[in-house]
């Protein structure tokens, strides 16, 4: 099998850019795995038809969660497996995202800040829904941490899919307005209040980390001059979709839920130092076509390796691990009850929970 670009790339002048640049354990492991993916070096399988004797031989994958080579069937189990979480109604598609000024701080303090950018995200969406002003329930959260723009520059922002209908307190389900039913503007400054909250509470008790790109935040004069500039910031969260049907909403977030930084097919050529690709710029709706050098799509493409362990797809309110079974049991049966078929088992299944 021929590299794919990527996978070109990497092999061309990861030596190179290793050497230039101080490189994490799990950067390494990533790129390694990239590497090595279907190449053999992770050893094979051999496939023997029983009829005539041809053998087949399938090179193993490396299943890396920042591999473009691995992703597309890790992503089609983790859209059946939601398919038999099911709730009738409206389903929407908000992105929360931050000032660019704080873009350093949480490239320094990665695995605490992609936290809060959840956290944060979550307690808006629940707090805001459980108004009777709004909900007054309790809706279905699915949340991605994205961590790029269409330049492969960084820009830390979630994608939520939030449910229309929700349970009360009493255990009813009730739905809400054809439109998404909070205000945009309300969302945007509570969301503020929570992760600069949360923010401030870091820093007084010395939780964060200021590397050179922001190392002027450690004076405590300069920290208050920046906390208050955010403060007076408009935070914006947009409605990107709206969806009627959870199943539409499903496939749909399926394509942001295992995405990586950027794919092979929007890679149009690789020569000896350079790579050429396409990028969308989401102003104008233009296509433009960036060539830059091995080692720089390199350093670009490994600032969005995420930190060991961190779980980028969180669940929250109906779907959170402790009440999603009992909720949904609920939920399925105001709903009548409803049939669901795996794709990979093939069994048809009654959603009861």
């Amino acid at each position: 099998m021929s590299d794919l670009p990527i996978q070109k790339i990497f092999r061309a002048s990861w030596k190179d850019y290793a050497g230039q640049h101080n490189v994490s354990l799990v950067q390494e492991k990533a790129a390694l795995s990239i590497m090595a993916c279907k190449s053999g070096a992770l050893g094979c399988n051999v496939s023997i038809c029983d009829s005539c004797g041809h053998q087949v031989t399938h090179n193993n994958s490396c299943r890396n969660r920042h591999c473009p080579n691995c992703q597309a069937m890790l992503k089609e189990q983790w859209i059946d497996a939601r398919r038999s979480e099911v709730i009738d109604g409206a389903y929407f598609h908000v992105v929360f995202t931050v000032p660019a000024e704080l873009r350093p701080v949480i490239f320094s303090n990665q695995k605490d800040l992609y936290s809060l950018l959840h956290d944060a995200s979550a307690k808006t969406l629940l707090q805001l829904s459980a108004d009777k002003k709004y909900l007054g329930a309790m809706p279905a959260l699915i949340q991605v941490l994205h961590t790029w723009g269409q330049e492969l520059n960084y820009h830390p922002h979630i994608h939520c899919i939030i449910s229309g209908a929700g349970l009360t307190p009493a255990m009813k389900l009730v739905s809400c307005r054809e439109n998404f039913f909070i205000p945009v503007r309300v969302l945007g400054a509570l969301f503020r209040g929570k992760f600069m909250d949360a923010l401030e509470s870091l820093y007084k008790n010395s939780r964060l980390v200021f590397t050179a790109g922001c190392s002027a935040l450690e004076q405590p004069e300069h920290w208050r001059s920046f906390r208050d500039s955010l403060y007076r910031k408009d935070w914006c969260p947009f409605i990107k979709e709206t969806f009627n049907g959870f199943g539409n909403a499903i496939d749909y977030l399926g394509r942001y839920t295992h995405r990586i930084a950027i794919s092979n097919a929007r890679i149009e050529s690789v020569s000896d130092q350079t790579v050429t690709f396409r990028a969308k710029d989401y102003h104008t709706g233009d296509v433009k076509h960036i060539t830059i050098a091995h080692v720089e799509f390199i350093r670009r493409f490994l600032q969005h390796v995420l930190p060991t362990g961190f779980q980028k797809i969180r669940y929250y309110g109906i779907l959170t691990n402790s009440m999603k079974k009992k909720r949904l049991g609920i939920i399925f049966r105001i709903q009548d009850h409803r049939r669901f078929r795996s794709k990979y088992s093939g069994m048809e299944t009654d959603v009861k929970h």
